[in-house]
């Protein structure tokens, strides 16, 4: 029964950040009307992400102090760490899709930006051997990722642009890279200090990045004046939408293992494509597909979170 209980938490702290992150796409896209910044105002977009991130990353930091009712610094020998993560986890990861993403289109960067599930799970079972691969996290990406490709082709198909695609798939690299990173850091240091100063230090660098494009790009200049109560408000939403979500994932990374989480990750196309119908009016592109979508996607998570049966061995060889 204990079992059970702690694999319906597991099931129900993933589908919540799956959810939060989904709804987190069509906020964007308000929010980017709602602060005035144009789709291919690449700086501009990098700031605003940065100055989410580095809110986010405050949010957490007080949240967390004021539960435990201490200051939450990090130690001197884990500063260091705390901005290599951050290198992979916010930096990385969406300057790289923030640039891929403009030079190319939204069903490619949605197809390539699926692969953080299989990097995830590659880089913790082959590259850093934190668990074993097996047929099981093999198969259920493969579901995973073909409910994704199944949401996002369309009959304009799919090409590989090396300026777009090669980024998003770098930022896609980040993510897998970040996740071990995230359980492995966490056996030994505090997953919340860890997600909040990440973000702090990440949203600044962003912050800054967008900053100085802005300048030596000559794009244009800030307008103060558009600057409503809804967007301050939606801008704090995203920030929490970060901080809560990003926390519960580094928990449950510390106390399950990557594959097992990270397969979770191919709802976030499909639950994102569903909000984006229900809160931007675009209800008229849902169809028979997305339920077939989802059916894949919950018989990838299924087969990768199903329970070995005894006396089977079906764990890869990853030794060359």
């Amino acid at each position: 029964m204990e079992g059970l209980k702690k694999e319906l938490a597991v099931f129900s702290g993933a589908l919540l950040c799956c959810f939060l992150w989904a709804s987190a796409v069509p906020s964007i896209k308000i929010g980017y009307k709602l602060w005035d910044i144009g789709g291919d105002e690449t700086w501009k977009v990098i700031r605003f992400a940065g100055i989410r991130f580095f809110l986010a990353g405050i949010l957490v930091i007080a949240f967390a102090g004021a539960a435990r009712k201490k200051l939450l610094i990090p130690q001197r020998d884990e500063w260091g760490k705390v901005m290599f993560l951050s290198l992979f986890q916010t930096i990385g990861q969406y300057i790289f899709f923030y640039i891929g993403v403009a030079h190319t289109t939204g069903v490619n960067s949605a197809v390539v930006d699926s692969m953080t599930n299989f990097f995830a799970i590659i880089i913790a079972s082959v590259v850093l051997r934190m668990e074993k691969l097996t047929v099981r996290k093999m198969a259920g990406c493969l579901l995973g990722l073909a409910g994704v490709v199944l949401v996002e082709i369309t009959p304009a198909g799919f090409e590989f642009r090396p300026a777009g695609d090669g980024l998003v798939a770098l930022s896609a690299l980040c993510y897998g890279v970040s996740s071990s990173m995230i359980k492995r850091y966490s056996s030994e240091h505090d997953t919340v200090l860890f997600s909040g100063w990440q973000f702090i230090f990440g949203g600044a660098v962003m912050t800054f990045v967008g900053q100085c494009g802005m300048m030596v790009s000559g794009g244009s200049s800030d307008d103060a004046s558009h600057i409503s109560f809804k967007a301050v408000a939606l801008l704090i939403y995203l920030a929490l939408v970060s901080s809560v979500a990003y926390t519960l994932w580094g928990i449950l990374l510390k106390h399950n293992d990557v594959s097992k989480i990270s397969v979770f990750g191919f709802m976030n196309p499909v639950m994102g494509v569903m909000l984006s119908a229900v809160l931007l009016g675009e209800s008229g592109q849902l169809g028979i597909k997305y339920v077939a979508a989802l059916l894949l996607i919950g018989a990838g998570i299924a087969t990768v979170n199903l329970k070995k049966s005894h006396g089977i061995n079906d764990t890869l060889n990853t030794d060359g």
